[in-house]
Order: structure tokens, then sequence, then C-alpha cells
């Protein structure tokens, strides 16, 4: 698991190098109002396709890691057919929901009639973004490497494509392209290693992506854990991009582009500690389907520690020259956002604290715990997040995102807690 960690550190450290330039390159070349526009469509169009997305890639490693460890591929044919149906499904839901809503709410973030077209023919990316079931395979297969690369093949696409448009001072439409076709350029990567990696083992001998067996009739629950998992997903947009959209909404586009660069840079200073969660949900599968509690104890309490202690000292530096690293890297009329930067921060260091709980829960048939508890969260975040932002600007809404992260660990841990207590009087 470490090593795969290790493999997704590499990958995700030259996206950072990727994605620092491709900011700062977008950031210079639009200023602060078209990028403010620029991240809006792209929240948004984030947000319609997550939340109504399913979690394919969950359902694979839960309801097929035994079949692919016990070589039953004809049952593990079954559940990778069911993982590329929700995806179709997710994939054309998010297209046309997101074009539905463009007309409905496009007014109220701010956009012009010409910006709704655009959002019209961006939304189409939705579909793009829909690749849970190749990212379980490789999870699956143990394939870390091949997975690693996908966030630097879509940034790589970006950071070129951005170079030239910086150079000839493109505007806000060549931008949006620039993102759908890295977008495109990702899907095609994550579904070409996948498809090989499966075929390099033999897996895929006798596949057909329709069969007129039943496909999940006999899995009793399976239907309560697609919608779970989907459920949970989208509340965590809660946390993401529903507060560039509030922003947005609330304090227009410039701001919404300020707090976009001070989310990106905070999420990009805690990413490293976060690596491990790709890599631990397989693992936790494992265990759990071994019944092995006392390494599941043993296994969180040491990535809990390890990565709390990482992010919290990342988040002592960026205290330190958080400030001149803005000016520097994206330029001096966004230094205004340190501040914000730092709440965003502090929130997500608590969420590294926090990173092994989930899939602890998700992975021991506890997915509608899960969901509950980051219910019970949401619901009073979501206005505390609205009042915030609107009483006192992007500090508030930095500061909500703290109350929100707070809230979830500590509900989360009693979680965690409960479960281990019960599985101990249940062994005895």
């Amino acid at each position: 698991m470490i090593g795969n960690a290790g493999l997704l550190l590499g990958g995700k450290a030259l996206n950072a190098v990727f994605n620092l330039g491709v900011l700062a390159l977008t950031a210079r070349t639009l200023g602060v109002e078209s990028f403010g526009v620029l991240v809006l469509i792209h929240a948004y169009t984030q947000t319609v396709g997550e939340l109504l997305r399913f979690q394919s890639w969950q359902v694979l490693l839960s309801y097929g890691t035994g079949s692919f460890i016990e070589k039953r591929f004809g049952d593990f044919h079954r559940m990778l057919r069911f993982s590329l149906w929700l995806d179709l499904a997710s994939g054309v839901a998010g297209v046309v929901g997101a074009i539905a809503g463009v007309w409905l709410i496009g007014t109220a973030l701010g956009w012009q009639a010409e910006h709704q077209w655009a959002v019209t023919l961006y939304s189409l990316s939705i579909f793009f973004m829909v690749n849970g079931t190749p990212t379980g395979v490789l999870r699956l297969v143990d394939r870390f490497d091949l997975f690693a690369l996908q966030s630097p093949v879509e940034s790589w696409v970006k950071l070129l494509c951005v170079l030239w448009a910086w150079w000839v001072g493109a505007g806000l439409e060549v931008f949006l392209a620039i993102w759908f076709f890295a977008k495109f350029a990702s899907f095609v990567y994550v579904y070409a290693a996948a498809i090989w990696a499966l075929k390099r083992q033999g897996v895929l001998k006798r596949f057909r992506a329709s069969a007129n067996q039943p496909l999940v009739a006999d899995l009793p629950g399976i239907w309560g854990f697609v919608w779970s998992t989907n459920f949970n997903s989208a509340l965590n947009l809660a946390f993401t991009q529903v507060g560039t959209l509030f922003v947005g909404a609330l304090l227009g586009a410039s701001e919404a582009g300020l707090y976009r660069i001070a989310k990106q840079l905070a999420d990009a200073t805690a990413k490293p500690a976060k690596l491990i969660g790709p890599a631990l949900y397989p693992e936790l599968a494992r265990l759990a389907h071994g019944n092995e509690r006392a390494a599941l104890k043993q296994l969180i309490f040491q990535l809990a520690i390890g990565g709390g202690a990482i992010a919290t000292a990342l988040l002592l530096l960026a205290s330190v020259i958080g400030g001149e690293a803005l000016g520097l890297l994206i330029g001096p009329e966004y230094v205004a956002a340190q501040t914000v930067m730092l709440w965003l921060l502090a929130a997500g260091v608590i969420g590294i604290w926090a990173v092994p709980l989930e899939p602890l829960l998700l992975s021991t048939g506890s997915a509608t715990t899960a969901l509950k508890a980051k219910l019970a969260v949401v619901l009073p975040y979501l206005p505390l997040l609205y009042w915030a932002t609107e009483q006192h600007g992007l500090v508030g809404a930095g500061m909500a995102a703290v109350v929100g992260a707070l809230l979830l660990f500590f509900i989360q841990l009693w979680l965690v807690l409960r479960w281990f207590a019960r599985s101990k009087a249940l062994a005895a």
C-alpha cells in the first residue's frame, strides 16, 4: 500500500507542477474577472457531474474484489458490466442535467447570454469526467503506476495548450476549449490503460459489454450501496465546488477567482498526505474481506498520525511564505487570497487527520452510516457557509470550511471507535 501511495505521490507531484503552471498562466492571461468566470463554469459542471455520478469504482472494488482474487472471472465480468452501465447512465444524466441547469441558474451566477452558450457546450465535458470503471480496475489489479499518470496526462495537455493561449493572449472561450480537450485526453488514457491491464492478465477473455443474464439480481443490498456511495460523494461537494459557487453568487466572479486560487493552492499543499486514500480502499477491502480487525485498527492509526503530522507541518510553512508565494507565482492582484487560503488549508489539514476514517466505514459495510454522518454535517454547514460568506466575505467562507471539517472529523471518529467496540464484543 505504501508503495502504491509512493507511485501516486510521484504522479501527483508532477501533476502539481503542471497545474501550478496552468493556474498561473491562466490567471495572468485572463485577469481576475474572466478567470473568475472560468472557475465558476468549471465548478458548475463539476458540481452537476458529481451530483449525478455513480461511484462505480467503489462498487467494483466492494463487490468485485472477491471474484477477481478467486479468479471467478464470469462473476467479475458481471460486476464489470454493471460498473460500465453505471458510468454510461452517469455521463448521460450529467450532460442533460447540466445543460438544463445553465438556463435556470446561469443568471444567478453572473453569466451573460454568451457565457451561457459557452457553458452549454462545455457541459458536454461531463461525459468525459465519468471514469469510475477504469479507475476501479487499475486499483483492483494493483496498477497504481498507470493510475498515477492519469492526472499528469490531463495537466500536461492543459499546460501545452495554455502556454500557446498565453502567448497569443487568448480569451475565455479558448481556455474553456482547452479544459474540455484535456478532460477528453485523460478519459481516453485511463480507459486505454485499464483495458491493457485487464488484457495482460487475461481477464477480458469472453467478456461482453452486454449479456442476457441479470447483472445484480442475486446481490441483495447492492443498489443500496450504489445509492449510498453516490449520495455520499455528492455530499462531498459541499466541501469542494459549492464554496466556489456560493462565493460567485454572493460576491461576484472576481471574488470567486480569488477563492478558487486559494482553494487550489490549499489543496495542493495538503495533497501529499491525502495520496494514501486511493491506495487505502483496496487494502481495507482485502483486510475486511479477511476479517482482520487488528490490522485494520493499526493501519488507520498509523495513517492518521503520519498524514496529520505532514499536513500540519505544511500548514505552518504556508503561513510563513503564503503571501510571497501568491504574489510571485500567480500575480500581485491575487495576494488578497492569502488569508482565505490559510483558512482553507487548515480545513484540509483536519481532513488529513480523518483520511482513513471514511474508507474504513465504507470498506466494512457501513456505507449508510458514513452517509448519515456526512449528511449530519452538511445540513448545518451549507447555511453556515452561506451566512458566513454573505456577512464576512472570503474569510467567512474559509472559517465555515474549518467548522465543517471539525464536525465531520469528530463524528466519523466516534463512528469508527463504535465500530471497533462492537466488532470486539461480537468476537468475544
